[in-house]
């Protein structure tokens, strides 16, 4: 819609002022301000009826945003830190986190979308030049700001009142601890609960990959395996917290080149099991060399020696590996037999 298509008492009004100083340029003054372009009306300018429209788009994003953060707050509310979702493509996560990251995201973006849509629409976008001037006060008018600072605290009676001056203070002190308070809803203590895995005596060694069962004869000489406990799924709603305490690594050597002697005595037909919870920062273990015996930590390059009690030989981690227990059970399936006697993953200040 052009101009020519709007009734002339629509149209805005002429404005006095010019745009920024024009100079002509000549042989002492060769660089001419040209000034500012003429200002194009936008068709909100001129039409009261889009002005109306974007008026609309704009209070339909606020209210997109406080509808995301009443979302917000009910899913914190209601939806539980162990429910699971599938979203394609990225598989099983925290239903939570998903529904919290998502109504934030939406009411932050409307918010922000809102206010541009505002400002490049209805709010006014003609450029001013204005010649500048000294920011600074002149004397006069900072000595009487003091003054009027000295006089209101003078009446203020603060130095006087002392019984209001310290309740202020102490009001002022104790507000922040409502802050403080909001942390406990972190959630729960954790109690003895990182002591402890799922790992217990006659659980079977279940591979990560087939989710089969194994046997001594499905690990080959040189071979790692990733295992979990059996029982443990993952379509269970603490499959995240329970696997990243009981993720086991099997790797089988030859029995005369395992130095460590209860790492031998903990193990079958020289197949070990350890935790796959690097003792540094708690990064998933992976990376095998076989020649060596060493694992690696694909974060801070943190080795361990499977051959020697998984111990630390180069890398910021605090300890060796913990070991678990394994043997067979009567049908020949290799089975845990006990959990872990320290607690996996980094050390924490209830270790001992």
């Amino acid at each position: 819609m052009s101009s020519q298509d709007i009734p002339e008492e629509n149209l805005p009004a002429a404005q006095d002022h010019a745009h920024g100083a024009v100079s002509v340029a000549d042989e002492a003054n060769p660089f001419a301000d040209p000034g500012l372009p003429p200002h194009e009306h936008r068709i909100q300018d001129i039409d009261e009826r889009a002005a109306k429209r974007s008026e609309r788009v704009v209070a339909l994003l606020f209210t997109v945003s406080m509808l995301a953060t009443v979302g917000f707050i009910a899913s914190y509310v209601t939806i539980s830190p162990d429910t699971s979702v599938f979203v394609f493509p990225i598989g099983h996560i925290s239903a939570l986190n998903f529904a919290l990251g998502l109504t934030l995201g939406t009411a932050l973006f409307c918010i922000g979308a809102g206010a541009v849509h505002w400002a490049r629409t209805l709010m006014s976008d003609e450029e001013v030049a204005a010649e500048r001037h000294p920011i600074s006060a002149p004397a006069e008018v900072r000595a009487q700001v003091h003054a009027d600072f000295k006089q209101g605290a003078k009446e203020s009676a603060l130095g006087r009142r002392k019984l209001i001056r310290n309740t202020m203070f102490g009001a002022l002190t104790l507000v922040p601890l409502s802050g403080v308070v909001l942390l406990r809803d972190l959630g729960p203590l954790p109690g003895t609960s990182l002591r402890h895995t799922l790992w217990a005596k006659g659980k079977l060694l279940v591979n990560t990959n087939t989710n089969q069962p194994l046997r001594p004869e499905d690990v080959a000489v040189g071979s790692l395996t990733f295992v979990r406990p059996e029982g443990l799924e993952e379509t269970d709603e603490d499959f995240q917290n329970e696997i990243a305490k009981a993720a086991v690594m099997i790797i089988r050597l030859q029995p005369g080149n395992i130095k460590d002697k209860r790492e031998l005595d903990w193990s079958h037909e020289g197949i070990v099991a350890f935790s796959k919870i690097c003792t540094h920062v708690g990064c998933p273990i992976s990376l095998y060399e076989q020649q060596t015996h060493h694992v690696l930590c694909p974060c801070h390059q943190s080795t361990f020696d499977l051959s020697d009690g998984a111990r630390v030989i180069f890398g910021p981690a605090g300890h060796a590996l913990p070991q678990l227990r394994i043997g067979v059970n009567d049908e020949g399936y290799l089975q845990a037999l006990g959990d872990f006697e320290e607690p996996v993953g980094p050390a924490f200040w209830e270790r001992g």
